[in-house]
């Protein structure tokens, strides 16, 4: 149990390390109206906030439960295994999140903001799956002798 706490932790700490260079949608909701505009529609705030909600949303909705399957198949096949499972399960529940929960309807902002989420979740999840992987000791498996 230590050893997955410790793992959504680092994962969590990997993805907001990732928005230390913002997402394009911050950058252009920014630089829309300037900060002293008192007709803006969203204060500047608002908007690191809604990036930061962004964030948490992804990493509790996506990040972890990907991460704890992607460690369960790893420990019955090895790291080769849980990663890749681990990001394409991340990748349908990103998708299923901004599609169905956040509703984007455009393709072409759906998919911007699936490869921007999927592209810093890779990062979180290689640190989940790493971490369990390194600390979460593999069943031995029996030796088997092959005949020739």
């Amino acid at each position: 149990m230590a050893v997955h706490l410790g793992a959504m932790h680092l994962s969590g700490a990997l993805l907001l390390l990732t928005f230390l260079v913002p997402p394009g949608w911050v950058l252009d909701a920014y630089g829309a109206a300037p900060a002293d505009d008192p007709t803006a529609d969203v204060p500047p705030v608002m908007i690191l906030l809604g990036a930061l909600f962004g964030c948490v949303a992804f990493h509790v909705v996506v990040q972890i439960p990907s991460g704890l399957l992607g460690s369960w198949l790893g420990t019955r096949g090895g790291v080769l295994v849980g990663y890749p499972v681990a990001v394409a399960v991340a990748g349908a529940l990103t998708l299923v999140f901004l599609w169905g929960v956040v509703e984007v309807a455009d393709a072409a902002e759906l998919a911007s903001l699936w490869l921007d989420y999927m592209a810093r979740g890779a990062w979180g999840l290689a640190g989940y799956i790493g971490l369990t992987s390194a600390l979460w000791p593999r069943p031995a498996r029996p030796f088997h002798d092959v005949e020739g």
